[in-house]
């Protein structure tokens, strides 16, 4: 293995292109460009809508790359699933959607990855933190009042850990 580059970028998911922040990056290292735009659209295809961090290796002798995918932020994440543009200015005073349950889980499985957070439990406790922040609520209630139920084991069947 040779010598490596890394080049870093923040791509809206499976919208890539040739041209800037990647093209002018990777250009000069003479690999295949059209290529890694294919690798990173196929790769965050299911991120659509939402900035996700992205890290190129390449080797510059071999011209050989890998793609790493980062997770998109729990926020754009949030924003994605609730169709907003963006979270309130005034969280207490103005709410700007309500997620359910559901969603929750759904985000908290993408952020398990790469959270510090042991468990789905503990990963959905750090979205509702997140919704408090956005001005978001979840089944209507006030996130603190979820974070609450999850603690106390309401919702343990929902975040059940799956084998």
């Amino acid at each position: 293995m040779g010598e490596k580059k890394v080049v870093e970028a923040l791509i809206s998911g499976g919208q890539a292109t040739a041209g800037p922040p990647l093209g002018p990056a990777l250009g000069p290292l003479g690999v295949n460009v059209p290529a890694i735009v294919a690798k990173i659209n196929e790769l965050t295809a299911d991120f659509a809508g939402v900035k996700v961090p992205v890290k190129v290796i390449v080797d510059v002798d071999t011209k050989e790359f890998e793609v790493e995918v980062g997770t998109p932020p729990t926020v754009a994440l949030i924003v994605k699933e609730l169709g907003i543009e963006k979270g309130s200015g005034n969280p207490r005073e103005e709410k700007v959607g309500n997620l359910t349950l559901e969603q929750v889980k759904k985000i908290a499985k993408i952020k398990l990855g790469q959270s510090y957070a042991k468990s789905l439990k503990a990963a959905a406790l750090e979205v509702l933190g997140t919704c408090v922040s956005m001005g978001v609520t979840v089944e209507g209630k006030d996130p603190r009042e979820v974070q609450k139920e999850i603690k106390e084991g309401v919702h343990d069947s929902l975040f059940a850990e799956e084998a």
